[in-house]
């Protein structure tokens, strides 16, 4: 294989590689909304867990705050399976280019799992938002009430 071969293949990496950056950013906003929700979870749960306290607010916060660490966690799992799927992209792209296979089937499955587990990613993220905006609005809600 020529050296013009090789930067050949080089370039044709770059496109998942730029995925792969722009999927650990995601999953770095991802992770530190979860340590948020989970630390908060803690938080809320050593409160409810004092014995001198019967407030039914925050147990349902509580609620919230555990299917929204669920739904974030899903979210995480799908954006990692988008990083792995880039990265093993990269290596098929790679050894096709490299010992000049004819492998497009097996190039295109796998940048469309790539491409589907980040989509599914992003839409479960948005769920959580829509959830944590929900949950605002019902503490605003019983705030103004008292």
């Amino acid at each position: 294989m020529t050296l013009e071969q090789i930067m050949l293949v080089l370039q044709l990496s770059i496109g998942p590689v730029i995925v792969i950056s722009g999927v650990g950013l995601l999953l770095l906003s991802m992770t530190n909304r979860y340590a948020r929700v989970i630390d908060r979870c803690r938080s809320l749960s050593q409160i409810i867990h004092n014995e001198n306290y019967s407030g039914h607010k925050s147990k349902y916060q509580l609620d919230i705050f555990v299917k929204r660490a669920s739904i974030l966690r899903l979210s995480i799992i799908f954006a990692s399976f988008s990083l792995l799927f880039a990265a093993f992209l990269i290596i098929c792209l790679f050894i096709i280019s490299l010992f000049e296979l004819t492998a497009l089937f097996l190039i295109v499955i796998v940048f469309s799992a790539c491409l589907v587990s980040l989509i599914l990613s992003l839409i479960i993220f948005i769920v959580d938002i829509n959830i944590s905006l929900r949950a605002l609005k019902i503490e605003v809600t019983v705030d103004e009430k008292d």
